[in-house]
């Protein structure tokens, strides 16, 4: 039995995709690329912006000439647009789907197989089942994983940003268990991985509501005495909670990278808090500042939203400001669009057409770009280490420690290696060497 899974969203949604395609391998079903050729059908939602969950309506309707031309495929329905409390408007919504599972849960997907299957279902199959589920995040020693590895340290968020939907789709905060986490992380090194990415909606907050002391410049100490483990790296964080603790483990943790995603959503200080997000622009700068002199060298990442309700023209030139001054590595930026269930969406009027979103989107891209393009600039012959993670086509491609992706053109056999690498050229959003022993 073949099953094909589909992924929308964030990094968080990679690693629920990943547990559960391994919980499918160890009851012995096969991964295929092709949908077509698939028995089991699986879409991984995602519902932060209301893009993305028109990209996963548009998607589950696109399969229901299949199901119908194939009457025993099984469709499973899973992430933020089933949320942890379920959406009985969607199963009534999308008959054809059989499956419907809530964020990192791969139980209905498991007991749907063993009902499915019934004449493999022997008690040893079921309680081969069950070891899956009590294994977290379905990690097998003798597995064979990419060179970098999610690893979700945090579950959920209790902070409730005016605008996000998460809290309601994947359940209040909570810190998993370090024990668990130490002994999956040394599984996927074992497995090949050598980079290890910490995932939490806020993964500062790891392990506060937890008994003791243990927080996450704890845990990344720890982590770090993995014998193969390269790197570390770990998103994303919240201003609120960037302490000066977990600044010093970055500075002084050789395994934990030069790279922070610290996302400040606005500059303007009234935007902010009706966004309500908990700082201002001067303690954002504040903390930058206070980063970059305990970590010379680091990159910084941030998140910014446009359009936010009640977002002026001078409220935008505040955030464009901002961009421009603290000339940071990394801007995601998304243009705001109500989510329902959400404290703007109730609240506040989306008052800025959608027209001007745009073309706010568009002049922050276009700054960003060029900010960019200057910082990589700097990257020109020079020799940087980079961990290799894959050859998409003709090229190499692999990370800075200040995550900069750069791609080799070479025969070699690159997988996993971190080699010094010349810079030969640069770019905006890219880098391109040669290993450093071939120059």
């Amino acid at each position: 039995m073949r099953y094909h899974i589909w992924t929308e969203g964030c990094q968080m949604n990679v690693a629920d995709s990943s547990r559960l395609s391994r919980a499918l391998d160890s009851i012995g079903l096969s991964v295929t690329s092709d949908v077509n050729q698939a028995d089991l059908i699986i879409l991984n939602t995602c519902v932060v912006r209301q893009s993305a969950e028109d990209r996963a309506l548009g998607r589950l309707n696109s399969l229901k000439p299949l199901k119908l031309a194939k009457p025993n495929l099984m469709i499973g329905l899973m992430g933020c647009l089933i949320g942890v409390h379920g959406n009985p408007a969607l199963e009534k919504r999308f008959p054809w789907v059989d499956i419907f599972a809530a964020p990192s849960d791969p139980e209905p997907f498991l007991r749907a197989l063993e009902d499915r299957l019934q004449h493999d279902s022997s008690e040893a199959w079921r309680k081969q089942v069950d070891e899956v589920l009590d294994d977290e995040f379905g990690l097998r020693l003798e597995e064979a994983h990419a060179v970098s590895e999610n690893l979700p340290i945090v579950l959920g968020c209790s902070h409730a940003c005016a605008y996000c939907v998460i809290p309601g789709k994947r359940g209040k905060e909570q810190s998993r268990n370090p024990k668990k986490i130490l002994q999956e992380a040394k599984s996927l090194v074992a497995g090949g991985a050598r980079e290890l990415v910490l995932l939490g909606q806020i993964v500062d907050r790891f392990g506060l509501e937890l008994e003791g002391s243990y927080h996450l410049p704890q845990l990344l100490a720890d982590l770090s005495e993995i014998p193969d483990l390269r790197r570390l790296r770990f998103l994303t964080s919240h201003p609120n909670w960037m302490s000066d603790e977990l600044i010093d483990a970055v500075a002084v943790l050789p395994k934990v990278m030069p790279h922070i995603e610290v996302p400040i959503q606005a500059g303007d200080d009234e935007i902010l808090r009706m966004m309500r997000r908990g700082y201002t622009n001067s303690q954002y700068r504040d903390l930058v500042a206070r980063i970059r002199e305990r970590i010379p060298g680091v990159s910084i990442g941030t998140d910014i939203i446009v359009g936010f309700p009640g977002e002026s023209e001078v409220a935008f030139m505040k955030t464009y400001d901002t961009l421009a001054e603290l000339k940071l590595d990394v801007a995601h930026l998304a243009r705001y669009s109500p989510r329902p269930g959400t404290y703007s969406a109730r609240f506040l009027a989306d008052d800025v057409p959608a027209e001007e979103k745009m073309r706010r989107f568009r002049a922050l891209e276009d700054l960003q770009k060029e900010v960019v393009g200057n910082l990589n600039a700097a990257y020109l012959d020079q020799s940087v280490p980079v961990l290799f993670e894959g050859k998409p086509k003709n090229r190499w491609r692999g990370r800075t420690p200040t995550n900069r992706l750069v791609f080799v053109e070479t025969d070699q056999d690159l997988w996993g290696q971190e080699l010094d690498v010349r810079i030969r050229w640069t770019g905006p959003w890219s880098l391109l060497g040669e290993i450093q022993d071939q120059v």
